[in-house]
């Protein structure tokens, strides 16, 4: 079987789609999912951004005046490196501020925040030339290759819209490969008939 299998950053090697973020910021034309924002009864909580960093003094003022201590440096979180800082309890207990400041001024004594500087330095992974992904990128990156692969909105992509959301094949009931295999082709020939019977080749 001729197969081309599209990889992640297939359309971003491809200079058609240099303009999709473009297109993608506009609005839809036919339906508007934006939400009217609704009033909030509680006052807006204080974000990492309403708080003063200097990152070259390595100093954090809460939105209060008060100055944070830092209680870590070169902290790594998932792929990022940041510094953690904390406020007193002699100035957050007190603190006028304290139910804009904390989740739950009720338990938390003390509020943390945190600010990331840059990303951890990974070393890069060994790739070799001559693999099956290599390959199939180089395939599917030629004009044939993309004129090929571009021709299943009208040739397969139908047919599965029709058999999951018409037909509701939405999973297979079955086990092993022949009873899979048995159960699509019954769906299929199902399909067939249908177009079959849509262009009057039933007379």
């Amino acid at each position: 079987m001729e197969a081309f299998i599209a990889d992640h950053a297939m359309r971003r090697r491809d200079e058609r789609f240099t303009t999709q973020p473009r297109h993608r910021a506009k609005p839809d034309p036919l339906y508007d999912k934006s939400r009217p924002a609704e009033p909030s009864a509680e006052p807006r909580r204080f974000e990492p951004s309403d708080f003063r960093y200097d990152p070259v003094a390595r100093t954090c003022t809460c939105p209060a005046g008060r100055s944070l201590y830092r209680t870590g440096k070169n902290l790594v979180v998932g792929n990022l490196i940041g510094e953690k800082f904390r406020g007193a309890k002699r100035d957050c207990v007190p603190c006028p501020l304290r139910a804009r400041c904390l989740r739950h001024p009720e338990k938390t004594p003390t509020r943390q925040v945190m600010f990331f500087t840059g990303r951890v330095a990974r070393p890069k992974k060994r790739t070799l030339r001559d693999t099956h992904t290599a390959r199939m990128k180089t395939r599917i990156d030629t004009p044939e290759g993309r004129g090929l692969y571009a021709a299943r909105f009208g040739v397969v992509e139908p047919v599965f819209g029709n058999l999951c959301y018409n037909k509701r094949l939405t999973r297979f009931t079955l086990r092993r490969r022949a009873k899979v295999d048995a159960q699509w082709k019954l769906f299929c020939l199902v399909h067939n008939i249908e177009k079959l019977a849509r262009l009057s080749y039933a007379a």
